[in-house]
Formats: C-alpha cells, structure tokens, sequence
C-alpha cells in the first residue's frame, strides 16, 4: 500500500475514533429568557383587563354570573332535565353569538340546529366548557373571553381579534 493511501486510512480512522468519544458534559446554566418573561406577564395583564371588562359588562345589565377557574363566565337560565351533556355524546343546540356590543356574528335555530361530539374541540374552548356544565333542555348565557373564543386574531371573518363574545345556547338533544 503507498504512504498516500495509508494515511488517508490513518486520518479517516482518527475522524471516526474521535466521533465515537463521549461528549464532555458541560454545566448548563440557567437563564431566565427576558422575552418569555415579558410575553407571560403581558399575557396576564390582557387577561386580567377583559375580566374587568367581562365583569363591568355583567354589573352594567345585572346579571349574575358565576366564573370558572379558566375565565369562562356562566349564567344557567334554564337547568334541563334530561341526560348531561358529556365527552363524546352528541349535542344538538340552538345559540347565537355576538359581540358585546350587540351585534351578531354567529346563529342556529331549533329548527336548523348546530350539531358537536362534545370533547373534540370543534368549536370555540369557553363554549365547549359551557356546554359540559349543562343538561338537555338547559337554556344558558357564556361571557366568553377571548383565550377562550378566536383569540387576538379573531376568525378573520365576523369575529374581530380580541373580541369578548356573549353566547346564548339551548340544549336541544344530547344522544350518543
């Protein structure tokens, strides 16, 4: 074999010896990320200014509501009767969807209604979480915030970004 060959064979075995050694463990350390800090605490803050606003609209036309660990806000006007609606059941429900000023973004009548497996997460989270808190033939109001509706971007249709949305359904069916 000539000098030229062998000590391309040398180096290329070096390369992969060298490869195979264990890396050294270096100490990581911690450092707090400034912007993750910035985004949770402003996060916080917007939550925290649509809840005064979700609660000064509530005071202002006297309902009572009552509020969920998640920010959902609740008012059973009519408690159902019939079975509970739970993950994986069908829905059949009535609901219209406005803006708190009003106007109306969203509906489905008894007589052309909305259909949802609960628990897939085919619609807005606050209103999924209402729903599960009721029964057929229930009849409720949802004050839903944001994080829990279409966000800071809206649905790009009738739903503007960061729109608190007001929600009355009727549970219509609840069947397997």
């Amino acid at each position: 074999m000539n000098s030229d060959k062998k000590q391309l064979i040398l180096v290329i075995g070096l390369i992969i010896l060298s490869a195979c050694r264990t890396p050294v463990q270096e100490r990581a350390e911690v450092v707090e990320d400034e912007t993750e800090h910035a985004f949770i605490e402003t996060n916080k803050y917007i939550r925290e200014r649509h809840r005064e606003h979700i609660m000064a609209f509530a005071g202002r036309v006297g309902w009572e509501m009552t509020e969920t660990p998640t920010g959902l806000w609740y008012m059973i006007m009519e408690k159902g009767d019939g079975p509970a609606v739970q993950r994986g059941k069908v829905v059949v429900y009535a609901y219209e969807t406005r803006l708190l000023n009003g106007k109306i973004c969203y509906s489905a009548t008894a007589t052309e209604p909305k259909r949802i497996v609960a628990g897939k997460g085919n619609i807005e989270a606050g209103l999924e979480e209402g729903l599960l808190l009721l029964r057929e033939g229930s009849k409720a109001r949802f004050i839903v915030p944001p994080h829990l509706a279409h966000g800071n971007f809206g649905d790009m249709d009738q739903i503007p970004g960061s729109s608190v949305l007001l929600i009355e359904v009727h549970v219509i069916e609840v069947k397997r």
